[in-house]
């Protein structure tokens, strides 16, 4: 979607309450606002789909708040990072991963996709919500720093040190779990 474009659909909604430019910002931005919550969320389709909901939710209703200073993109990001912490500080506590009770068994045919997956979800789990969402926006969403500080609402500096900790907690997570084999 070009710029203009996105434009003339924000200005449709914030002025005329357009619900049909808005469903048009919708199908181009849900992709990546769902793929950042199945992430955050460690691929719980259920919880990152209802996230989701709420962050367009929130979006439409708040579209008169936008006020341009940042991306379009970077405003739903936040929105969307919001509803995770929102999410994480309501659920209730579980066992940790760490725990004996809490081992999943996982059917292991051999296939290094699967593998390869589980063992990402691990290392992802080892990791705070910030670094997670963090981690999720630099790797997957291929967000530049300047960016992330903007989402994240810290500074860039910051996100750094977070991204320079979660490498180190994943790479302790993934060669524990390697030895561990």
């Amino acid at each position: 979607m070009t710029q203009v474009k996105q434009l003339q659909l924000l200005a449709a909604c914030a002025l005329a309450d357009n619900r049909e430019a808005f469903g048009q910002l919708v199908e181009a931005y849900q992709p990546r606002i769902r793929r950042l919550l199945l992430n955050l969320t460690m691929g719980d389709t259920n919880l990152a789909d209802d996230l989701a909901q709420e962050t367009f939710l929130k979006a439409y209703l708040g579209i008169r708040s936008f006020n341009g200073l940042a991306n379009f993109s970077t405003w739903l990001y936040r929105i969307a990072c919001n509803e995770f912490y929102a999410a994480v500080r309501n659920r209730k506590p579980t066992i940790s991963i760490d725990n004996p009770e809490a081992e999943r068994t996982l059917p292991s045919d051999g296939n290094d996709a699967f593998e390869a997956r589980d063992s990402l979800n691990i290392a992802m789990n080892a990791l705070s919500e910030t670094e997670r969402a963090i981690v999720t926006l630099f790797y997957i969403e291929d967000q530049p720093i300047k960016k992330i500080a903007s989402i994240c609402h810290l500074p860039e500096g910051t996100v750094k040190s977070h991204l320079h900790r979660a490498k180190a907690k994943m790479t302790q997570t993934l060669t524990s779990k390697q030895s561990a084999s």
